[in-house]
């Protein structure tokens, strides 16, 4: 049911379940994630708490309850659950990221930036802890090691078009108007340089350097 996005006869069938036994884990995580799905994200956390009434520390039940909490904006609720994970697991990612989301919802940038400094710790390419540190910094006016970051994210997954963007618009609050056009298509800073010189080698602008390296790219898988 749950594969085919049955979410109703999902909650049909586990409040049955319950009728039986209202202390089924099972049926009451399921019905949790059924609501979730169903954006009836209050009666999600009912049944997260039934869970954790059960069961004191639940990992499923909790990230659930993260989930409803985030959707209904109650950030300091979500940072009270986050805590409870990591008191148990300090280096949970996903959790550690959540916890940076809500401070930086609460416009708590520099302390989300430790949260994500701690994930970034242990995997350097997690995506959600790069953009989320650029955002950060970009909240700071950190605007220079705001580009950093995007730009490690986009060196990692170069289908991150918000980075290109971000970091475009990052480079227009400096004044750097050849980066901002560069970055704006894409372009990784460690290949930006090269497109400058050769433009000025070639006594051009760095937008028609970039179009003839473009051109000459096209000519060449042809």
């Amino acid at each position: 049911m749950f594969e085919s996005g049955k979410f109703d006869d999902m909650l049909n069938y586990c409040s049955k379940l319950l009728e039986t036994n209202p202390d089924d884990m099972v049926a009451l995580q399921n019905s949790a994630l059924a609501l979730l799905h169903l954006e009836k994200f209050e009666d999600s956390i009912t049944y997260c708490d039934k869970v954790l009434k059960i069961k004191n520390f639940d990992v499923y039940a909790l990230k659930n309850k993260i989930y409803s909490l985030e959707k209904l904006n109650r950030y300091n609720d979500v940072l009270a659950c986050c805590t409870i994970i990591l008191d148990v697991d300090c280096n949970d990612t996903w959790t550690l990221n959540s916890t940076g989301l809500s401070l930086n919802e609460l416009d708590r940038h520099k302390e989300a930036i430790e949260f994500y400094d701690k994930v970034l710790n242990l995997d350097s390419k997690d995506i959600t802890a790069l953009m989320n540190k650029a955002i950060s910094l970009n909240h700071l006016k950190n605007y220079r090691d705001s580009i950093e970051y995007y730009d490690k994210a986009q060196t990692i997954d170069s289908s991150l078009h918000e980075a290109s963007i971000a970091k475009s618009q990052l480079f227009e609050k400096l004044d750097m108007k050849d980066e901002a056009f560069l970055a704006a298509q894409g372009v990784l800073i460690k290949d930006m340089e090269q497109i400058k010189t050769d433009a000025k080698k070639n006594k051009c602008s760095v937008f028609h350097q970039y179009c003839q390296n473009e051109f000459e790219e096209l000519r060449d898988k042809k």
